[in-house]
């Protein structure tokens, strides 16, 4: 089940975020989602902003993201390739899973496209394992953008039909 998350499920958030980190530093991505990133202020305006959510089963949480419909700032200026159209979009970030299911990106992406059929998502380019889930659901590689903290995230797109 896919929801938006609650205050109360806060500490269980930060500590998926935690277990994810640990993940990409395992996996050869060392410098992405560092210094606490993303930090307990933001996951709470994520929150507040209902655009937050979680995947539960009869166990707990087992993953987090952030969607939203719309233009996203980042995504305004791409290089080194183009977005596919300049339809509409919902943008993803910072997936995560706390390891204990498989296919957790496949079934974000499944529950984001049926809230917009045309999805932006971008990650670090020493996270692999990201950038070929992507690829496996169907989405190209579009381009380099530069995120708010003037580093670069490769992005990735897929229009569903």
């Amino acid at each position: 089940m896919i929801r938006k998350a609650e205050l109360g499920d806060l500490d269980t958030i930060i500590s998926i975020y935690d277990k994810a980190r640990a993940y990409m530093r395992a996996n050869g991505n060392r410098k992405q989602w560092i210094n606490g990133y993303p930090g307990r202020e933001a996951l709470l305006y994520d929150i507040e902003a209902e655009r937050l959510y979680v995947l539960e089963d009869t166990f707990g949480l087992y993953g987090v993201f952030m969607l939203r419909v719309g233009d996203d700032p980042t995504y305004a200026e791409i290089r080194d390739g183009e977005w596919m159209d300049g339809s509409e979009y919902a943008v993803l970030h910072r997936v995560a899973s706390s390891g204990r299911r498989k296919g957790v990106l496949h079934e974000v992406i499944e529950f984001a496209a049926s809230k917009c059929p045309h999805i932006r998502i971008d990650t670090h380019e020493d996270n692999l394992p990201m950038q070929n889930a992507l690829r496996k659901d169907g989405f190209s590689r579009r381009g380099i953008i530069v995120c708010d903290d003037g580093t670069d995230r490769v992005a990735f797109e897929r229009v569903f039909n």
